[in-house]
């Protein structure tokens, strides 16, 4: 891997605007950057179920989804961690306890509370906050959401939630804080809804980089990986390269080595191309 670098892309707004499809300058981003001899992974909070056919025809060297819970290389998957069904049960039963409503992600599908569900339609996202509008696009479109009720309850790589008043959340903390990163999108300040991941400490993209180093042979310090929002925290931590989106939240860009232009200005192509990687 010398003088070649693994580059690292979030999906909704980093990669493509949430639910819409690659523009033709990120396509020849990654084609290059792979034609270069660099390795272009996608690092995803979606399941596999939910990566559109039209970005996994740009071409990727692996994908690492559910926010590190599950990586595949070259087609192989090398790495699959679900959250045992007791631990999701745990969860939902905490967090329905103070009226939080909850979104179950699996190897099969996304599975969702109909109050959270109400809420999400209901709700009006901050400009940053890609995994709002994401949701909000699912279910006016009808992606990949079913009720809850189809859960096959097998266990789940990771729980989203939603909730009216963010001091809930913090009764919640008690209970499982010590296991699982409490991820909390932006939002705004007369916000009526806040939304939320649980990421299991040990499972998250920053994770889920060091392992696909770790299977290439590769130092931490050859990466370079792209993100817009807080579930791209650690991963941006973790990078040799940090590049936060010029629409990301600001936690984001206060951590990153630079910040590009936006999704909707084609910033991976223009950074990778200051870069010299492509």
């Amino acid at each position: 891997m010398k003088n070649r670098k693994i580059i690292f892309l979030d999906i909704d707004g980093t990669f493509t605007v949430p639910l819409e499809k690659p523009t033709p300058l990120a396509i020849e981003a990654v084609r290059t950057a792979r034609k270069n001899g660099h390795k272009v992974f996608l690092c995803t909070g979606r399941n596999m179920p939910i990566i559109s056919q039209d970005i996994l025809e740009v071409g990727f060297d692996g994908i690492v989804a559910s926010a590190g819970s599950h990586i595949e290389v070259e087609e192989n998957v090398i790495f699959d961690s679900l959250l045992p069904e007791e631990s999701v049960q745990e969860c939902m039963d905490i967090l329905h306890k103070f009226g939080i409503y909850c979104r179950i992600e699996d190897p099969h599908g996304i599975y969702m509370d109909l109050e959270m569900e109400q809420l999400v339609k209901q709700g009006i996202p901050n400009k940053t906050n890609s995994e709002f509008i994401r949701m909000k696009k699912e279910l006016e479109t009808g992606v990949g959401i079913q009720p809850y009720s189809k859960y096959s309850q097998m266990g789940a790589y990771k729980v989203c939630f939603i909730c009216m008043d963010l001091k809930d959340v913090e009764k919640t903390k008690p209970y499982l804080e010590n296991r699982f990163h409490y991820v909390i999108h932006p939002y705004e300040k007369d916000a009526v809804s806040f939304n939320g991941e649980l990421i299991r400490k040990g499972m998250d993209k920053g994770e889920g980089i060091e392992r696909v180093c770790k299977y290439y042979g590769a130092k931490m310090s050859d990466t370079v990986a792209f993100g817009d929002s807080m579930n791209d925290y650690q991963m941006l931590t973790c990078a040799g390269t940090a590049v936060a989106m010029g629409n990301s939240c600001k936690e984001l860009k206060e951590i990153a080595d630079s910040v590009c232009e936006s999704v909707e200005k084609d910033g991976i192509y223009y950074e990778l191309k200051r870069m010299g990687l492509i």
